[in-house]
This record gives structure tokens, sequence and C-alpha cells, in this order.
């Protein structure tokens, strides 16, 4: 199966800023409309796995992570030894619990924060 190339790109660089830029500006109009709220949350891949866990835990325990309080380098070293055990992620994450469920801007940033743990920090969720 061979996916169409709908934007014409063929820079694996400018790829990756228009993958962030779509996506950016599809998380912020999920929130802005209201849509956030009524999202299935067994429907999301990839990227999406952290606004998804930020809706499990809105829904199940009324909070949400604070990604900003997050250290890069603490998140990067839990998530691998989390496929062994999963203790140290668990208490990153705990630590970083807030109960601003419905706060934007801790949204918009925490998309940010998520793609500079990829390595992408070209536009700001905020600014699109």
């Amino acid at each position: 199966m061979r996916l169409e190339n709908k934007l014409n790109i063929t820079s694996q660089v400018e790829l990756a800023k228009a993958e962030e830029k779509i996506s950016k500006q599809k998380a912020k109009q999920l929130f802005d409309s209201g849509d956030i709220d009524k999202v299935e949350v067994g429907t999301f891949k990839g990227r999406a796995t952290r606004i998804w866990l930020d809706l499990i835990l809105k829904k199940e325990l009324k909070q949400v992570i604070d990604w900003n309080v997050v250290d890069k380098d603490d998140y990067i070293s839990a998530m691998q030894r989390s496929v062994v055990k999963n203790l140290e992620i668990k208490a990153l994450l705990k630590n970083a619990l807030a109960n601003q469920i419905n706060d934007r801007a801790l949204f918009m940033k925490g998309i940010d924060v998520s793609y500079y743990y990829e390595g992408y920090s070209e536009f700001k969720t905020e600014e699109l």
C-alpha cells in the first residue's frame, strides 16, 4: 500500500515541520471546539497518546498531567525502562498531576512540550 503525498513534500525536514504544524492546529481546534471532551479514548494513536492519557486522567481522576514540570530526560529514560518496569514512569507522572482539567493554556503548553520531547519545536500551538 502506498500513501498519497497530498502536500507534495519531498524533504524529510519539511515533512516533519508540516506534520508538527498540522497536528498542533488539530489539537488546538479539538480543544477550542469543545470536542476534546467528546472523543472516545480508544481512538488515539501515535503522538496523540499524550492527549489520550490526559483524557483518561481527566475523566477518571479529575486531573491532568502538567507536562511543563516533567523533565524531558527523566521522561525519556522512564519511558525506555517502562517496558521492563513501569514504577518510575508512574511516579514521574503522578508527581506532575494537576487539577486544572479545563485550563486551555496548560493544554496548549502540554502539546508543545510533547513535541519538544521528540525534538520538534518549530511552532507554538498557541500561535497557530
